[in-house]
């Protein structure tokens, strides 16, 4: 009794002759594990085109590097970016293409009288290529997903807001290291730019704690605002940030520093020319 891997078959003929049966079976194997995050007729809209871009190169597996095989890596690149952008886990993604194995042996031993097919081992060989490709292609994705919104959450952390005319506040909240002063530094001069401010108020009340790097790198905001002709103020230097920058021994030089945001707006609306009073109420 020849069982599949038995030879006797060409697993290229296999694959035409029951192509049908083995898109349906591969693609319920995958909507199964995919637990309704994604419909069964949208794995099937992936996972066909891959199909059938193999059966156009059957003669050449399991070379997958090679220039036949161009078609099917794009198709799988593709597959993995859809599956990390939905959520899935590069061992999802990746046994999804290892289903296509499970789907051809289901179907070839159907019939345990029937003859098996040869080259079997070159087709398990051309599988475990495809996973890893998938595998690699899903990896990259997410790498990239990471950075792009690494990138968004450092702008919405530092956000650059116009107070009055000409006077431009940046109220930072959390850790502020080399990447994040970047950020900060080029929303800023932007902003002055825009808006033809010359006053800055950077507010270091949501920044925990102050050290030498920190205080280096609001120096260097500093000074690439006056660069562009503007004065900043810094503000937020609760009484532990004054110990700190005392004990570190950091010198702000001429930068005005203040408590809170309120003292370094009075500040600096007063630099600018307005006269800041408490009104008398009337009886």
């Amino acid at each position: 009794m020849k069982t599949l891997a038995d030879g006797g078959y060409d697993i290229s003929a296999f694959f035409l002759d029951h192509r049908d049966v083995i898109a349906r079976d591969w693609t319920q194997r995958v909507a199964k594990n995919s637990t309704g995050r994604i419909s069964a007729a949208e794995t099937q809209s992936e996972l066909l085109p891959i199909l059938d871009a193999l059966l156009k190169i059957v003669g050449e597996w399991p070379n997958v590097s090679g220039a036949p095989f161009e078609e099917v890596r794009a198709l799988l690149s593709e597959y993995s970016r859809s599956r990390a952008r939905n959520g899935f886990s590069p061992a999802e993604t990746a046994t999804a293409v290892f289903a296509l194995r499970d789907a051809v042996l289901s179907e070839a031993n159907k019939n345990p009288q029937g003859p098996g097919y040869t080259g079997i081992e070159r087709f398990s060989q051309m599988i475990d290529s495809l996973g890893l490709i998938t595998f690699d292609a899903y990896v990259r994705t997410r790498e990239t997903i990471i950075t792009s919104q690494t990138e968004q959450l450092l702008e919405l952390s530092t956000p650059v807001v116009k107070l009055w005319n000409g006077i431009l506040a940046v109220p930072l909240v959390g850790t502020l290291d080399s990447a994040r002063t970047q950020v900060v530094m080029e929303a800023l001069l932007q902003m002055l730019v825009s808006t033809e401010s010359q006053h800055a108020i950077i507010d270091i009340t949501g920044v925990p704690a102050v050290d030498t790097q920190v205080a280096q790198h609001l120096l260097k905001t500093v000074m690439a605002a006056r660069l562009m002709g503007a004065e900043c103020v810094i503000s937020g230097i609760r009484p532990q940030i004054a110990q700190t920058i005392v004990a570190l021994g950091v010198e702000f030089g001429d930068i005005v520093t203040k408590a809170s945001l309120a003292d370094a707006l009075q500040l600096t609306l007063q630099r600018s020319g307005f006269e800041v009073r408490k009104s008398e109420r009337k009886a």
